[in-house]
């Protein structure tokens, strides 16, 4: 069994150099959508919140690749 927590997922980074532009990111993500994330304890935050974030930083990043691979296949 993986020390994973007990939804199945897990924190960790693939590429640990990318660990402070992701982090970096998903503050601007947080500002941006309006939920009120902060350093530190995010306890106060609900579920829905978190989600919303986290869903929405996916969105975004498979945005930057889909234009990444269209500016590539148009040279």
């Amino acid at each position: 069994m993986s020390n994973n927590s007990s939804s199945g997922t897990s924190n960790k980074v693939n590429v640990p150099e990318a660990r402070a532009a992701l982090e970096k990111f998903k503050y601007e993500v947080a500002s941006e959508i309006g939920v009120p994330l902060k350093q530190g304890y995010n306890g106060d935050l609900t579920s829905a919140q978190n989600g919303y974030v986290g869903g929405y930083m996916v969105k975004k990043m498979i945005e930057a690749q889909e234009k990444a691979m269209a500016d590539k296949s148009s040279k």
